[in-house]
Order: C-alpha cells, then sequence, then structure tokens
C-alpha cells in the first residue's frame, strides 16, 4: 500500500465536509472580530477620538471623523463579510492593512497608548501595541487566505458545494 493511499480514500470525505465550510467560517470569524470593534467603538466613540488624537497621525479638523468614520466602515465591512458583498472583503483588508500601520507606528514611537482596537474597556485585557500587532497580522492572513481562495474557486462557492454535498455529487 502506498504511503499517500490512506490520504487519496480520506479526501473524498474531507472534501465534502472542510470544502464549503471553511471559506464561510473564515469570513464569519473575521465579520465578528470587525462587528465587535466597530460597535465597541461607537459605544465609546469619545474616548476613541481621544486615543487617536494620542497617536498624532491626523490633523485635529480630521479627528472627528475618523472617530465616526473608522467604526462605521467596520461594521459596514462586518456586515458585507456575513452577506458575502462584494468589496466587504477587500475593505477588510484595507482597513487591516491601516491598523496595522498605525500599530507598527505606535511601536516603533514606543507611544504608551492603547491600540484603540475594541473599546476602551478592553484596554485592560490587552497587553500592549505589539500583541495587539500580531493579532492583526494574523488577521491579515486570515484575509489573504480567504482572498485567495475566492480567486481560486470564486465567490460564493460554498453555496454551491453545500447544494452538492446535499445531492450527493460531491
Amino acid at each position: 500500500m502506498p504511503p499517500n493511499s490512506r490520504l487519496n480514500t480520506m479526501r473524498p470525505w474531507l472534501h465534502r465536509v472542510s470544502f464549503p465550510l471553511l471559506e464561510p467560517m473564515g469570513r464569519w470569524i473575521l465579520a465578528a472580530v470587525f462587528l465587535w470593534a466597530g460597535l465597541g467603538k461607537l459605544a465609546g466613540i469619545k474616548q476613541f477620538g481621544l486615543l487617536i488624537a494620542r497617536y498624532g497621525l491626523a490633523p485635529e479638523p480630521l479627528i472627528g471623523p475618523l472617530a465616526v468614520g473608522l467604526p462605521v466602515l467596520e461594521i459596514l465591512a462586518g456586515m458585507g463579510l456575513i452577506f458575502g458583498l462584494r468589496g466587504s472583503l477587500e475593505l477588510t483588508g484595507a482597513l487591516l492593512v491601516l491598523f496595522i500601520g498605525v500599530l507598527w507606528f505606535g511601536v516603533v514611537s514606543d507611544l504608551q497608548v492603547d491600540c484603540g482596537c475594541f473599546s476602551a474597556e478592553d484596554h485592560a485585557k490587552h497587553s500592549g501595541l505589539v500583541n495587539a500587532l500580531i493579532r492583526d497580522l494574523w488577521f491579515l492572513l486570515l484575509s489573504a487566505g480567504l482572498y485567495a481562495w475566492r480567486w481560486r474557486y470564486g465567490p460564493g462557492l460554498w453555496r454551491s458545494g453545500l447544494k452538492q454535498i446535499h445531492r450527493g455529487r460531491m
């Protein structure tokens, strides 16, 4: 028996179970994170505006619009990921790149500020900018994986995959 024969016999079962479920699970994980972060920031919008000002990256007149706009974009990205809307994965990736850049600036500048990732109450639970940077890099990796999945298999494949499993064709 060749060494890979066991894997080859297991592959159809594994393919049927995992293939249609991986993409939506990844999207839903990212969606939950973005919705949680956006809603938490909107709930404490004043504190989030003060935090943006402490980073010193935006001019004073833009602090208010950024404090409202970033959480709204996060919520839109999360909702778009849930419903599989076109452009939501790209928005998620762009926001993650922006957040990683800001966190990197904070780490390099040795700023003693909250990451601003979720809400002001979450600051005590997180241990600094480096951990937030690593966490966002993992989320960016997940986002890139979802983008590669979509590029390879097309959007919405999980729906057609579930239909094929139901019909016994996969």
